[in-house]
Order: C-alpha cells, then structure tokens, then sequence
C-alpha cells in the first residue's frame, strides 16, 4: 500500500493479471467511486511480488484438484462472457485466502482473497515485533506514500491520479502536513544543501 498509495480495499482485490512486471504498474478497476487507474509499482516489490504469484499458482494448482471447486469469484459480464477464466491464473487473487470457502450466493466452493482485517492484524504485529509505538493503519501507509511523493517534488496532479482522487482538493490535504516553511515553498538555498 505504501509503494503504490493503495486503499486496503484495493490491495486485497487485485488479481494476479492487474500487476504489469514490464511497464512496472498495477491496475486498480473499480476503485472508489467505480473508478478505473494506474498505478506505480516500485521495483523493490517485484521479486515479493512474483513470489507471491507463485503461492497463488499453488493454491490454483491443488484448488482445481477439488471437483467442487468453483474458481475465483468474477464480475457477471465476464462469467458470462469467459467461463473457464475464473480458474486461470490471471484472474486469481494475488492476495487469496488461506482456506476455501462457501460461496453464500450459489453455495460452490471458492478462494476469495484476504480480508482487509488481516491486513490490519498484519501491520499490528509488526508494529509489536519492531517495537514501534505508533499508531499505523493502512490508511496511514496510504497517506505517506502521497506525503513522500509531494516530499520528493512530485506535481500535485500526479498525486491526485495516483491517489484517484476526483477532485484536486482532497489531495490538496497533504500538502498542509509538510513541513516546508512558510506557504509551503523550500528555499532553493535548501535544497543545494
């Protein structure tokens, strides 16, 4: 969330076909507001990133040995339109469940992807082991990738697209926390130095 200023939402819904090696970015379809964006995708994350992928391959490996199973979960137009994509590989959850579960609509047997709460509990437990005592959430790793990027001279509209706000204003937001001096303007004198 932090590489790419991604909601929790977003991040547990990507599936495997949205993560773009070559151009280094993510898709995020249906994002807040329904909306379609690109995304940045940092190069540290790429090697994680292909590894997680191959967990995903084994979880679709030994998920297509249970007759009962259903594949991925798919938006109804695509179901429709490609029947046999919901147990590819593309459309897998990059960040699947560790257990099957009952689809409550139709009653088959799915992988859905991790719940934003696991997120959450994740980014606790490291907060414990590092002996950090502040108070992170996603959310926070969200707000310091678009304070960074503004941090590093970053255009705010580059951000705002980043972020998928609608309106410049929401993104505006991050520039009241940035400790640049008066009217948030660094001195060019400070940044020779």
């Amino acid at each position: 969330m932090y590489g790419s200023g991604l909601r929790v939402m977003e991040a547990v819904q990507l599936r495997v076909k949205d993560i773009d090696f070559d151009y280094k970015c993510i898709q995020i379809w249906n994002g807040k507001g329904n909306k379609h964006r690109i995304v940045t995708l940092a190069t540290e994350l790429i090697p994680l990133l292909r590894n997680q992928i191959l967990q995903v391959e084994e979880y679709l490996r030994l998920d297509l040995q249970n007759e009962r199973y259903a594949g991925v979960w798919m938006p109804n137009a695509l179901t429709r339109k490609y029947p046999s994509a919901n147990k590819s590989l593309a459309w897998q959850y990059l960040f699947p469940s560790y257990k099957l579960s009952d689809d409550p609509e139709t009653g088959e047997i799915r992988r859905h992807h991790f719940h934003p709460t696991c997120v959450r509990k994740a980014i606790k437990k490291a907060l414990k082991q590092t002996n950090i005592t502040k108070v992170i959430t996603p959310h926070t790793l969200r707000h310091s990738f678009a304070t960074h990027l503004l941090q590093s001279d970053a255009d705010i509209r580059t951000v705002q697209a980043q972020l998928g706000h609608s309106d410049v204003k929401t993104t505006q937001i991050y520039t009241h926390v940035l400790q640049q001096g008066a009217n948030g303007v660094v001195s060019p004198l400070s940044k020779i130095f």
